[in-house]
């Protein structure tokens, strides 16, 4: 296989949520790839913020206003970014929220709401995007499914609930779409460096670590926690000619915590 294989030259990414963190390093990595940028999020400032950083990276992106769980909404979006950028062919589920409430504090209005944004938007992001790729003859769809598709964790059961049905979905598509030559893979990030978790990995008054830092540092045989960096070349592969045979699969980049069972005590 010749590295052209993952070259994304010409191709049109939208990631959803892109303005910062995750979605944001990743639409970076994609563009470093040769693809051209577009994002979403879902209000003018948040996508104010996002153009201004990835101008800053010396990339031109391409930014919309866009609530991912309105299904006309995303219609009309990608609608515009095909006659204004072109049709998609790498489309990254980036976007999502949690609730860390315990599950009998948790109302359905909270658990619908964190279902609806983790799981029935990429439903409808996917659903709109996937016409353009059977027409065009190709498409890459990669969910960013957390290790929450594989484990339960206190206090986060929608959050669960919601990545394990993402999974499953990831397998559909693949099972549903792959004669179309449609990819559709999963990204399962573990603990990731990001200006959310760092009050987490704070050293405490005395030099020591933060006790939850020190519980994933103990659970991941890489002994550190992930950065943004080691998600972009897992969401080239799955964006490029180089997985063209790998279809429902979700790779998790973990640094082996799903691997490991853990420390025995002292």
């Amino acid at each position: 296989m010749e590295i052209t294989a993952f070259s994304l030259e010409g191709k049109v990414a939208l990631v959803t949520g892109a303005s910062y963190g995750i979605g944001f390093a990743i639409a970076s990595g994609l563009a470093k790839a040769g693809a051209k940028i577009v994002f979403n999020d879902i209000n003018q400032d948040l996508v104010d913020k996002g153009m201004a950083a990835y101008k800053e990276a010396g990339i031109d992106a391409k930014g919309y206003v866009c609530d991912v769980t309105d299904e006309d909404a995303v219609q009309a979006l990608v609608k515009t970014i095909a006659e204004e950028v072109g049709v998609i062919d790498i489309l990254v589920n980036n976007a999502g929220i949690i609730k860390r409430i315990p599950m009998c504090d948790m109302t359905a209005a909270q658990f619908r709401q964190v279902i609806d944004v983790d799981l029935n938007a990429p439903f409808i992001v996917s659903k709109a995007v996937i016409p353009g790729m059977i027409e065009k003859g190709h498409g890459k769809i990669i969910n960013i499914c957390s290790m929450m598709s594989e484990l339960g964790r206190e206090t986060v059961s929608a959050y669960a609930a919601a990545k394990g049905g993402l999974k499953m979905l990831t397998k559909n598509i693949a099972s549903e779409y792959g004669e179309f030559n449609i990819q559709c893979n999963g990204i399962g990030p573990g603990y990731i460096e990001t200006p959310q978790t760092a009050p987490l990995r704070e050293r405490q008054p005395d030099g020591s670590r933060h006790p939850f830092d020190q519980f994933i540092i103990a659970k991941t045989p890489a002994a550190r926690w992930g950065t943004t960096e080691d998600l972009v070349g897992p969401a080239i592969f799955l964006a490029s000619d180089a997985s063209n045979f790998v279809n429902g699969h979700v790779l998790y980049v973990d640094g082996g915590i799903l691997a490991y069972i853990g420390k025995q005590p002292q």
